[in-house]
């Protein structure tokens, strides 16, 4: 179990203890395998987006050596092409093979190394690594924007067969948006700058803010309400006009946030996600308000059932999820002040210069 010293900064009073803390980081890393790989939950599928996050997760606890593994497993199953499939099986320990539960190509998915890998480096200063990994963000992130589409909008996805889905979705390319901050500030930091990714960002940027016509729309889903906030391209007053539009549409008082609309069905990621958007916008109360309210989410062994389902009073999936764990650990990093999680959540949403309404 995680060393007691390590979770300290994690405590939030009525929402974790230290020794709550230290509970939750031990759940993750049980569930991680020794090539570096985490799952959801062993035996389930993973994916490249929730495998980072609880990576992070795992860096705010100072379990830097399993987080590092975590990143050398992306590293060694990057796709030439700079992508990773969208799902990979679970394996036993002592196989090699890893086989794509879904061979899609997902932009956002790729796109989150980026953020995994800045945080990381913040957290550690461990300059070898991020050597070692911009050959790999670097291919990550002209994949990705090999998908954008002229509006500025990014495309879904390569299918299998290398069909390209040029449809946008609201809440990836908010996610993406983050990304591109982020692989902007590792570019920076190594002196090697990029300006068609800052171009990209900006226009990127102002598709999310001016053109929502140019995205799937998918507003009964809590994320595309949300996350432009929490990818940071929306900031001030506009943000906080776009999240009290519907906060009584998708925040439930005590439970958490609803996924979807109209499902009675609350969900610790989304509500956890939504308490980073608020801390992002200088609300730091109502963001505890909602880590509070999903306490009754928390499993006896430390982990976090993905969801509950409360017309029915019922958990449903009945599954605990790495990544819902992780969502908490980085809601409460940042609420406490973690440096690392504060600069990738609540950073410079564009380089200096780049107006996101230029175009």
């Amino acid at each position: 179990m995680t060393s007691p010293g390590r979770t300290e900064h994690l405590v939030l009073d009525g929402v974790l203890t230290a020794e709550e803390a230290a509970r939750t980081v031990a759940g993750i890393l049980a569930a991680q395998r020794a090539d570096g790989a985490i799952p959801w939950f062993r035996g389930h599928h993973l994916d490249p987006w929730d495998h980072t996050e609880a990576a992070m997760a795992l860096d705010v606890a100072g379990e830097h050596e399993a987080a590092a593994r975590a990143y050398a497993w992306l590293a060694a199953h990057q796709n030439e092409d700079g992508s990773w499939y969208a799902a990979y099986a679970d394996r036993p320990e002592g196989v090699d093979t890893e086989d794509p539960q879904d061979a899609g190509k997902e932009s956002n998915f790729t796109a989150y190394i980026a953020v995994g890998v800045w945080h990381h480096y913040l957290a550690t200063g461990d300059d070898p690594f991020l050597d070692r990994m911009w050959p790999v963000v670097f291919a990550a992130v002209e994949f990705v924007l090999g998908l954008q589409q002229p509006g500025g909008q990014i495309g879904w996805k390569r299918e299998a067969d290398g069909t390209v889905v040029a449809d946008g979705l609201l809440t990836g390319s908010s996610s993406i948006h983050q990304a591109l901050r982020c692989a902007l500030a590792i570019a920076e930091c190594r002196e090697e700058p990029q300006p068609d990714w800052e171009v990209a960002a900006g226009a990127l940027a102002h598709a999310v803010r001016r053109h929502p016509e140019r995205f799937l729309d998918k507003n009964h889903y809590s994320m595309d309400w949300y996350y432009p906030v929490l990818g940071g391209a929306l900031t001030g007053s506009e943000a906080k006009a776009r999240i009290e539009e519907r906060w009584d549409e998708f925040v439930v008082p005590g439970l958490g946030v609803r996924c979807v609309l109209p499902n009675p069905w609350v969900t610790g990621g989304e509500s956890c996600e939504l308490a980073l958007a608020l801390w992002a916008m200088g609300e730091s109360d109502r963001a505890l308000e909602i880590l509070r309210s999903i306490t009754h989410l928390r499993a006896e062994n430390g982990m976090y059932w993905t969801g509950y389902v409360f017309e029915d009073e019922k958990v449903w999936p009945v599954e605990q999820t790495t990544w819902t764990a992780a969502s908490l650990l980085l809601a409460v990093a940042a609420l406490g002040g973690d440096e690392p999680t504060t600069a990738v959540f609540g950073g410079t949403t564009l380089p200096d210069g780049l107006d996101p309404d230029c175009c």
